[in-house]
């Protein structure tokens, strides 16, 4: 049975946007983001103009993706959040690829990408149904 960790990161790698949190001047902050996963990590691509990239950069971010508002008729919903070490990358050009095209213009500026990678360390995962319980029934 794949930990709490694997079972978060498989099931943020289904969709291609999240909500990224951490504190900027000590308030909560959270902020959507681009992301695709690669070697257990989740690589994000934000918008550098912002800023809200330093806020996270060196520090502890929580990341959280869901199918709440894209799960088909009868598809079980799920949420999934991990928590870990951010950094600045620079991803593979087969990395890139895989972000596809960036927005023109975010908040009517040009888009300017930063690209983090979180390095899970906790992960929850709330599902409805017991849809992801049944699938791993059969590895206990």
């Amino acid at each position: 049975m794949p930990t709490d960790e694997q079972l978060a990161v498989d099931l943020i790698g289904r969709v291609a946007h999240g909500r990224a949190a951490t504190s900027m001047r000590a308030l909560p902050f959270l902020a959507p983001a681009r992301h695709i996963v690669a070697d257990g990590r989740v690589l994000l691509r934000l918008h550098g103009g912002c800023g809200h990239h330093l806020a996270r950069t060196g520090g502890v971010v929580a990341y959280g993706a869901d199918n709440l508002g894209r799960a088909r008729p009868g598809e079980s919903l799920w949420s999934a959040q991990i928590v870990g070490h951010c950094t600045v990358v620079e991803p593979t050009p087969a990395q890139l690829g895989r972000f596809g095209p960036g927005p023109r213009l975010v908040d009517g500026e040009p888009f300017d990408p930063v690209h983090l990678a979180i390095e899970p360390r906790f992960a929850t995962v709330h599902t409805t149904d017991g849809a992801l319980e049944r699938r791993f029934q059969h590895m206990l």
